[in-house]
């Protein structure tokens, strides 16, 4: 059996964090997405791995090589973005009898594989109240029909993570683009499960579809509250830790510091002194926190320093980031009404009511720089001492 991700597609809705890295290389509790996925493959028993890339994918291929955890590990590159049903139609060049297919932009436990292996054909399922954004599952043990994004809905979804044995090419071959010009995978599946069974296999498990910046927060929040890491780092007197705290090795937790867990810091960091870091935190490697600073629910990217006097909430910060003494990220909006987002020319409910700033990589601020709620800053911008910013700022701006 071998295991085919997809990991091709541009990541235009997690833009800017996109801006100099593929989606399945943006950190997730400090290593990629697509690692995670590459785990819980692995952990399952997958040897044989294939990754469909595309945009900026010699990243993943320089990063994994060839080998991962004694797998063997190889790429198949799309040339053009035709959908989902086209890029499935590439694994067709293997021989072997059965896959497993996995979306590259999912968190999941590798008990979700573990429940598809059995089957020749399935669709893995999780339950949502609120279904409307999915794929809905129609059927009982075995698939009617998956139907998109049905209004108002609730119950078990598609899951972007499949089984198939060969017969899936046969249908793939049948499909017409739809309306939006891609050849749609749910279109071939759905004519398979006329003809054929395929089983509806319902995962109960921790899940995040990891489709908008914001979901990067939610997957956050779900690794942290499971994580099992040590302390190897190096904490002074008269710091307080409280819950889980897990702390990378050579990096120093200064006096006065107070941190709440759950909350993991990286390697070679400086944290503190007197830096309040607050729950579902997550610094990454070579990070400064500094004096006065405070850190709250927050994604801090290797590389990134906050050092004097800011505060940061609810945010995604990219790498090689500095933030000016003084520089503040707002929220909350004064009539505390959920954050609405632009993502790709339209405007979307985040469904947060805190949601600070998504930041590219190699942004620096001056002091006393205001950040508005959900504000999205490009790559390798810079924006002015005492400057307020809102809305979307392209890559490489120069705010004054």
């Amino acid at each position: 059996m071998r295991a085919f991700i997809l990991a091709a597609g541009e990541g235009t809705r997690m833009w800017p964090l996109t801006d100099t890295r593929p989606k399945p290389l943006i950190p997730l509790a400090n290593k990629p997405i697509i690692e995670h996925i590459l785990d819980a493959l692995i952990d399952a028993g997958l040897e044989n791995i294939s990754i469909l890339i595309g945009y900026e994918g010699r990243q993943i291929v320089e990063k994994y090589g060839y080998e991962y955890r004694g797998a063997k590990i190889d790429y198949v590159y799309q040339k053009e973005l035709k959908g989902t049903g086209d890029a499935v139609g590439y694994a067709a060049k293997y021989p072997d009898d059965k896959f497993i297919f996995v979306n590259g932009d999912l968190y999941f436990e590798k008990k979700a594989i573990e429940m598809l292996l059995p089957h020749n054909n399935g669709v893995l399922g999780v339950y949502r109240e609120d279904a409307s954004p999915y794929g809905l599952l129609i059927g009982e043990d075995y698939l009617e029909e998956i139907k998109e994004k049905v209004p108002e809905s609730s119950g078990w979804i598609n899951a972007g993570i499949y089984v198939f044995d060969r017969r899936i090419f046969n249908y793939l071959r049948m499909i017409k683009p739809s309306p939006r010009g891609e050849l749609e995978l749910t279109d071939a599946i759905n004519l398979f499960a006329k003809e054929e069974r395929i089983r509806i296999v319902r995962y109960q498990g921790m899940w995040v579809d990891i489709g908008m910046p914001w979901h990067l927060l939610d997957a956050t929040r779900a690794y942290l509250e499971n994580m099992n890491c040590e302390m190897k780092g190096t904490v002074e007197e008269h710091v307080i830790l409280r819950g889980k705290v897990c702390i990378g090795e050579g990096t120093r937790v200064l006096s006065g510091t107070y941190i709440e867990g759950p909350v993991l810091i990286g390697k070679n960091c400086k944290i503190g002194p007197n830096a309040y870091i607050r729950p579902y935190t997550v610094i990454g490697d070579n990070c400064h926190v500094g004096n006065a600073c405070e850190i709250k629910g927050s994604v801090i990217m290797n590389g990134t320093k906050v050092p004097h006097f800011n505060y940061v909430g609810d945010s995604i910060i990219g790498e090689n980031c500095n933030l000016g003494a003084g520089t503040k990220v707002a929220n909350l909006r004064l009539d505390e009404k959920n954050i609405k987002l632009p993502i790709k020319g339209k405007v979307v409910d985040t469904h947060r009511r805190k949601l600070g700033v998504i930041m590219g990589d190699n942004v620096h601020t001056g002091i006393n720089v205001s950040i508005d709620v959900g504000t999205l800053i490009g790559a390798h911008s810079s924006i002015a001492p005492g400057a307020r910013v809102k809305g979307v700022i392209a890559r490489g701006s120069r705010i004054f």
